[in-house]
């Protein structure tokens, strides 16, 4: 169970609370207005950022003031954080070693990962000789071989068209479903929280609402984000 406690952010003239639990293997989807949060209050549970106060909590334990390599958690970013120089092998390997010291059981993970998101044989390519969507399967393989329970997705997908974003929302349903891995995703579009996310949070006017049932909200959404909707 993910618990966050009477957390308060603030920076400047930005101000953001939460306070609510999170189901363990439960997938949500954090909705809300540009500017709103939804990115910060990730960074603040991926450890990058620290809450000017409140704690956080996972299983019970008080993780709030964990380094971010501490934390069961992963984080995969839009531009996926692949470094160009490295193989894709290489990159997925700083999943497991952060200086790359892999044994033979490493390099039979990585394969296995590499296969299980349908890049099988691409462990020699360079990032920048793959596609947008391929880049999407090396980050989603690393976050698959780090194996922490906690995935979470700061739009990764935003860039893809259409039918792959809806190949890698697949894939990752399959994976948290494999794993029972805990899902937070930051998007801008509902129609990737109806995929992939039965609940969701509502981030907007300084607050991370407890998560809802995406269909409902999403059906008779509360003023601010039906103005963020059109609707």
């Amino acid at each position: 169970m993910l618990t966050l406690d009477k957390i308060l952010i603030l920076q400047d003239d930005f101000r953001l609370s939460a306070d609510f639990t999170i189901p363990e293997g439960e997938r949500v989807a954090l909705l809300g207005p540009s500017g709103a949060g939804k990115s910060t209050l990730l960074s603040v549970l991926a450890g990058f950022l620290a809450p000017s106060s409140g704690r956080i909590l996972w299983r019970g334990d008080d993780i709030t003031k964990l380094a971010p390599g501490d934390r069961p958690l992963s984080i995969l970013f839009q531009d996926q954080n692949l470094f160009p120089h490295l193989s894709v092998t290489q990159n997925l390997g700083l999943g497991l070693s952060p200086k790359l010291r892999l044994s033979r059981a490493d390099h039979a993970r990585i394969a296995a990962a590499l296969d299980r998101v349908g890049l099988s044989g691409l462990g020699d390519r360079r990032p920048a000789t793959l596609s947008g969507g391929q880049q999407s399967r090396v980050a989603l393989a690393r976050c698959l071989l780090r194996a922490r329970p906690i995935l979470a997705l700061d739009e990764p997908f935003a860039a893809l068209g259409p039918a792959l974003k809806s190949d890698m929302l697949a894939l990752v349903a399959e994976i948290a479903g494999e794993q029972r891995a805990t899902v937070l995703m930051v998007s801008h579009d509902p129609a990737d929280a109806r995929a992939l996310c039965p609940q969701t949070v509502l981030v907007a006017e300084g607050v991370a609402h407890p998560p809802a049932p995406t269909a409902a909200l999403l059906a008779a959404p509360p003023p601010a984000l039906a103005a963020y909707l059109g609707r």
